[in-house]
């Protein structure tokens, strides 16, 4: 079946992107917002899109009629965040910083975590949370009315020291990251633990082992 997005029924578009494109890694936001509330979301549009600069994406969206929500109105209004990663372990209060607390009020506070400071900005990491990347705003691309792509370089990464194999070579125990990511639909998450491996081909490998002319 093919379904030809129309904008009138952002709401199809919405359901169907997310139920495809999936596992989504999460961005648990942390940012501060101009009256010193430290905020936290967390956000299922971001990925990692490049080392040179080291670059983070994340799709942030408004209501029509309420605007942008805490955190993304703040990344927008002082171009400085923290995004955070979420392992199993902390699931439950991720979720509880889903809610749509008032603007004075820290959804960390409600979820009880605790904070460390950053070295190049102003937002807290959240200090639970094994990885943690501050970023400042690269660019902003508006892709509708209270729709954008935020670009964030990455200025540092914290990462929990009994998680770091090789530090000289930057060699990382992701597997015990016990990371989390969206699925479909209202609620739905999957783990990290089941994984496989395949080997990277080449091409004159490839062509060696496919050739039918190939001297034998």
């Amino acid at each position: 079946m093919r379904f030809d997005l129309d904008p009138n029924t952002p709401e199809i578009s919405y359901k169907l992107l997310t139920a495809t494109v999936t596992p989504r890694p999460i961005a648990w936001i942390t940012t501060l917002s101009p009256d010193g509330v430290t905020n936290a979301a967390p956000f299922s549009f971001f990925n990692a899109m490049g080392h040179t600069p080291p670059t983070v994406a994340i799709g942030i969206l408004g209501d029509p009629e309420k605007g942008w929500k805490d955190t993304a109105r703040n990344i927008l209004d002082t171009g400085q965040f923290v995004v955070n990663l979420v392992p199993e372990a902390l699931a439950d209060a991720m979720n509880l910083t889903c809610m749509d607390a008032p603007t004075d009020v820290s959804e960390l506070d409600i979820a009880g975590l605790a904070t460390r400071p950053a070295r190049h900005i102003n937002p807290a990491l959240i200090a639970a949370s094994p990885v943690a990347f501050e970023c400042r705003t690269h660019s902003v691309v508006s892709t509708g009315a209270f729709q954008a792509i935020v670009i964030g370089q990455v200025l540092a990464i914290h990462i929990d020291d009994t998680l770091v194999l090789d530090a000289d070579r930057a060699y990382i125990d992701t597997p015990k990251l016990g990371l989390i990511g969206r699925m479909h639909g209202s609620g739905w998450y999957t783990r990290s633990t089941d994984t496989f491996q395949l080997d990277r081909p080449d091409y004159a490998g490839w062509r060696a082992r496919n050739d039918p002319d190939r001297e034998t």
